[in-house]
């Protein structure tokens, strides 16, 4: 039990939890054996209709009462409960915890390290090991990305595929679980107006259209305006071509791939306003074991594990 911040505090709470015993054991008792009988409600009548009944509650109520209170009283001397006193058996949550977590890691802990330091091509040719990163995925991961890992709503990234904002090597997937990211694009509206942010999302857009036809000359390299203030504001942290820059987590956009949507509206609204997409880190949730099966299973291609 945690310490109570004074002993004054910790005695008002024995003093009030042991009147409030006394008080019931009291109400009971005059309920059931100080009745006055020579007071007749029998007679008394409320709203015309509503009247005053005689009959005694059952017997084994009382009983039923008093064994409830000897029960309390029983359970506030074996386990914490009366202020700062810890009870007979010397029980606390905290000590409950620990005893079951050195259980697990005397059980469990030698699998755990074997698996923490296995290569990824190991992992992933274990089933069990990617039913488990695919049950873990399920629980921590799927409400923002999907339980598919495709990402939704256009606003969290689909993780099935090849496309990786931080990178998708064994690292970079491994710190992206472990730190999170906090992406940073900045609002250029003040910078570009109304003219510049359309003729820059012109520009990426017919960028990313060359690429998905696989047609070089389709590619808007010096087109006009756009091209020039892709270069003079953008090409920094995306790179001339667009290729983007994993350590930034400027994504490409000289491919088909658009997590906040790829129309002339959704573009030219992340050019105007930016976008500050945040992965919660999850070193405090997860175990080097779990983020291991977890980094596996990315890697792997994020395919469902069925049972």
């Amino acid at each position: 039990m945690a310490s109570m911040p004074t002993s004054f505090w910790a005695g008002w709470v024995v003093v009030i939890t042991v009147v409030t015993l006394i008080g019931l054991v009291w109400l009971t008792f005059s309920i059931y054996f100080s009745r006055d009988a020579s007071i007749d409600v029998a007679d008394q009548v409320w709203d015309e209709t509503l009247r005053e009944g005689a009959t005694p509650a059952p017997l084994w109520w009382f009983w039923l009462i008093l064994a409830l209170l000897a029960i309390s009283v029983v359970y506030l001397l074996l386990y914490p409960g009366l202020g700062s006193y810890r009870g007979a058996l010397r029980w606390s949550q905290s000590g409950q915890i620990a005893a079951s977590v050195a259980s697990y890691e005397q059980r469990f802990g030698a699998e755990r390290g074997r698996i923490a330091a296995s290569p990824l091509p190991e992992l992933q040719r274990d089933s069990a090991a990617m039913r488990s990163a695919w049950h873990l995925f399920n629980n921590h991961c799927s409400a923002c990305h999907g339980t598919d890992a495709q990402g939704q709503a256009q606003l969290f990234p689909s993780l099935a595929g090849d496309a990786w904002q931080w990178g998708g090597e064994e690292q970079q997937l491994a710190q992206t679980i472990t730190l999170g990211r906090q992406a940073v694009m900045p609002p250029w509206q003040a910078v570009l107006n109304d003219d510049g942010v359309a003729q820059v999302a012109d520009y990426v857009r017919a960028m990313s259209a060359a690429s998905a036809a696989a047609d070089a000359s389709a590619a808007p390299a010096a087109a006009g305006e756009g091209g020039r203030l892709f270069q003079l504001y953008c090409s920094a942290c995306h790179g001339a071509d667009g290729v983007g820059l994993a350590a930034l987590g400027a994504p490409a956009l000289n491919d088909d791939v658009w997590l906040y949507g790829g129309s002339a509206e959704a573009v030219r609204a992340s050019i105007a306003l930016g976008r500050s997409g945040v992965m919660p880190a999850f070193n405090g949730r997860l175990d080097a074991a779990q983020i291991r099966m977890l980094t596996a299973w990315l890697a792997a291609g994020a395919v469902p594990q069925y049972d």
